[in-house]
């Protein structure tokens, strides 16, 4: 390794994903056009949280990355109105709990 940034993709170790999450796979096979896609960036006490929502006609999904927590949690919905719901009262809870949401839109690139 030159710096802390370059790494071999094969010395990343995954474990075995929860069988429940083995659909979210073919979540992206859906046209573009059906998949809509948010991420919301918070902010408390120096430390940055991610809420992300993906959502086709299929169902949705939500993605948390807690800065507090070892790994991020995925919440899969069959219906795509109740994974906007739960990703909206989310981001409330957040804002409750004192959270700034710093960013709510499409997905960052680059």
């Amino acid at each position: 390794m030159k710096n802390e940034f370059d790494f071999d993709p094969e010395d990343l170790e995954f474990e075995d994903f929860d069988k429940e999450l083995e659909d979210f796979e073919d979540f992206d096979e859906h046209e573009m056009e059906d998949v809509q896609m948010r991420t919301a960036v918070l902010s408390k006490n120096n430390m940055v949280a991610l809420l992300c929502i993906k959502t086709a006609n299929a169902g949705g999904a939500i993605c948390r990355v807690d800065p507090r927590e070892q790994n991020p949690s995925v919440q899969i919905y069959d219906d795509p109105v109740k994974a906007l719901e739960w990703f909206t009262k989310s981001l409330q809870t957040s804002k409750k709990n004192g959270w700034q949401i710093v960013y709510n839109g499409l997905p960052l690139q680059g």
